[in-house]
């Protein structure tokens, strides 16, 4: 009854916008999967549940920033960087602490991540983009265990190397989108980004036809 009406909503709901741009978000994710999602290729459906975990990373922010406002550390909340021809995204708060700024970006994880000694690679890389733009020297990770609610953060300074490294990725990206060559899978990515991907079928047929290539010379 109501449980197939409330996975029809969640199946209507579009989990994300159209974009022609790099995002910030995009920083640590798999190169494939970005050009994909550029080039406009069809994805799979994110089932209802999925959708929901999304709306609960939403509102984990929510929780979070609201509890920043009530104790007086807020200045800025959804930071839009400066506008520039590669990369748009906003950061999720520019806090004070003591007189000192911090970018604050706030995560949604399951607990094997949460606990790990070390924050996400991907997510460091778009912290330290929100650094760089906004010309601060340091960075709060806030991570949220969503499976306990329990908190910890990862205080971070700017590194100029990861955001050489960044731009890099972004530069050799936006060429092989200009010259419409399909990005190869990188081998050091994690299988259950595979596993969540969107693009998985699509990607599977371009790794099928590599090797039939490959068995025909």
């Amino acid at each position: 009854m109501i449980k197939e009406l409330i996975e029809e909503f969640y199946k209507q709901k579009k989990s994300d916008k159209e974009k022609n741009v790099f995002y910030v978000s995009d920083a640590g994710k798999c190169p494939r999967a970005v050009w994909f999602s550029l080039k406009g290729y069809p994805k799979k459906e994110l089932d209802a549940r999925t959708l929901r975990v999304l709306e609960h990373g939403d509102y984990t922010h929510m929780r979070i920033i609201g509890a920043l406002f009530s104790l007086g550390l807020v200045n800025a909340v959804e930071v839009e960087i400066p506008n520039n021809d590669l990369v748009h995204g906003r950061a999720d708060a520019i806090i004070s602490i003591k007189g000192e700024p911090y970018v604050v970006e706030i995560k949604s994880v399951n607990s094997a991540k949460f606990k790990k000694e070390k924050p996400d690679p991907a997510h460091v890389k778009q912290l330290q983009l929100y650094l760089y733009f906004f010309k601060m020297k340091k960075g709060i990770l806030i991570y949220e265990n969503k499976d306990t609610q329990e908190l910890k953060e990862f205080v971070l300074d700017y590194d100029e190397e990861t955001v050489r490294e960044v731009f890099s990725e972004f530069n050799k990206l936006k060429e092989l989108l200009e010259k419409n060559v399909i990005p190869d899978i990188p081998k050091e990515l994690e299988d259950w980004r595979c596993d969540y991907c969107p693009y998985i079928e699509e990607c599977e047929k371009i790794e099928e036809e590599k090797l039939n290539q490959n068995v025909r010379n």
